[in-house]
């Protein structure tokens, strides 16, 4: 029998891009660095050496947390059809919400819980409110 090789689906570089482009929106939601990473499944010397003016540097990730970047960028996206104003865009994660599943926290703080069901859930819950139906 002879073994599949795949190639991965992305390349380091890509996955860099990926994670510098969740890390920017995640910082405009003003999540902590903590939150950053509990979010996105990442260490605290992967979100410093994300956060570096260093473009040369890139890095491997899983299907996880790519999953968890891919949930991040729709979620933005989401709320960019919601909302006109930028404040309302970037200020809508740490606002206190009422809806059941958050129970007065922020989809912010749900979303830094650091599991794959809060972040799923909570791109649910705010991709619904522009129409989406799952």
């Amino acid at each position: 029998m002879s073994a599949v090789i795949q190639a991965p689906a992305f390349s380091k570089d890509q996955c860099a891009a990926g994670l510098r482009a969740a890390l920017n929106i995640l910082d405009k939601w003003r999540a902590t660095t903590e939150q950053a990473c509990n979010i996105l499944r990442i260490s605290r010397s992967t979100h410093a050496r994300a956060r570096a003016e260093n473009r040369a540097w890139s890095v491997s990730l899983d299907s996880d947390q790519l999953q968890r970047i891919s949930l991040i960028l729709n979620i933005h996206a989401a709320l960019r059809l919601l909302f006109d104003n930028p404040d309302n865009v970037y200020g809508f994660a740490a606002m206190p919400n009422h809806h059941e599943f958050f129970n007065g926290r922020s989809p912010l703080e749900v979303m830094a819980q650091g599991d794959m069901i809060a972040l799923y859930e909570s791109f649910r819950r705010i991709d619904s409110l522009r129409g989406a139906q799952w």
